[in-house]
């Protein structure tokens, strides 16, 4: 069993304790609440329904289907953004970015034995993937070796890369600066042999933000303990289904890269979704003019939303948009 602090922008804060399997909670004897009241399972979910509908979601997460739907809120607001490439990554498949005071930290994705076959590419003998630390320029500073695989995010933080793998065992790869693994942990609220592929992280304030895809949320986790503390569900709308990495910008907003099902560049509609962390209710969305680099990993830097276009997106043919490798920034229109 697992306690976890949801926000929720019309209330206090409330703990539930509950387990979590798949999508759906599974034993949920009870939920404590600061006025000292009980709430059963139905009651329960029926609360749940109501802290998604205020973070944001559009639509209601199975676990929460009983409940009714909140009434609707004002429009969020949206507007456009392009790409500026900078330069292109040491090597191939960037999927993941963290800024240290040394650089900008690139993580390498190697393409499995089943895209291998789909693309007609070799498939790696080395499974390992690299953590690439560069300078403002794109000169090569580091390299550090990980036992990640199909790494889909990353994060720096208590001098170490946290990389995030989408495949096989699957968790976090807590590796210091000589390529030694210090700690393979699984992404909590899971089975503890397998918590679930990520999409995103981010170090923020001594705590490590995970984009946890099995429980469909921004997850965050105290790095030493590695116990969850918050969650904010992702939200998504009809055709916008996919999600990718997360930054803080200068405000303390969070936002997150998303996009939708497509089978190649032409189709793919990729945008942004900006978050109050303090209760997870969406503040703004944003879309990337057509022609714009593919978007997979986020930072901020110097005000800037920084990203990298890993040239392998599920569905479109190997390395087809034209800024395959590339890191570029995204200036708002």
């Amino acid at each position: 069993m697992s306690t976890l602090t949801y926000g929720h922008p019309r209330s206090k804060k409330f703990e539930a304790t509950a387990v979590l399997d798949g999508n759906r909670i599974s034993e949920l004897p009870c939920a404590r609440l600061p006025w000292g009241s009980q709430m059963n399972k139905r009651e329960f979910l029926s609360a749940g329904a109501a802290v998604g509908f205020g973070l944001g979601w559009d639509t209601v997460p199975e676990a929460f289907s009983q409940a009714a739907k909140w009434p609707s809120r004002a429009p969020i607001p949206h507007r456009q953004a392009k790409t500026t490439r900078l330069f292109k990554a040491p090597g191939l498949y960037p999927n993941g970015l963290a800024i240290s005071p040394d650089g900008l930290w690139i993580g390498q994705q190697k393409i499995s034995a089943q895209q291998a076959a789909l693309w007609h590419e070799p498939v790696p003998v080395d499974r390992d993937e690299a953590a690439w630390l560069v300078d403002w320029q794109g000169n090569l500073l580091k390299t550090v070796v990980t036992q990640s695989r199909n790494t889909s995010g990353m994060a720096y933080g208590d001098g170490c890369v946290w990389m995030g793998a989408n495949a096989d065992s699957q968790g976090f790869f807590q590796t210091d600066m000589n390529s030694k693994l210090i700690r393979h942990l699984q992404i909590p609220l899971g089975p503890s042999d397998n918590g679930g592929g990520c999409h995103g992280a981010q170090w923020h304030n001594g705590k490590l933000w995970i984009v946890a895809n099995r429980l469909r949320g921004i997850l965050r986790v105290d790095p030493k303990t590695w116990q969850p503390e918050f969650m904010i569900p992702i939200y998504t709308t009809t055709g916008l289904s996919r999600w990718h990495d997360i930054t803080f910008d200068n405000e303390g907003s969070l936002w997150q890269i998303n996009g939708n099902d497509s089978t190649s560049f032409a189709e793919g509609k990729p945008g942004l979704i900006k978050y109050d962390v303090a209760t997870g209710q969406v503040l703004e969305t944003a879309e990337f003019i057509p022609g714009s680099c593919d978007p997979h990993g986020l930072e901020n830097h110097d005000g800037v939303l920084i990203s990298c276009d890993a040239g392998c997106h599920p569905g479109w043919p190997d390395k087809e948009s034209p800024s395959s490798g590339y890191i570029f920034r995204i200036d708002f229109i």
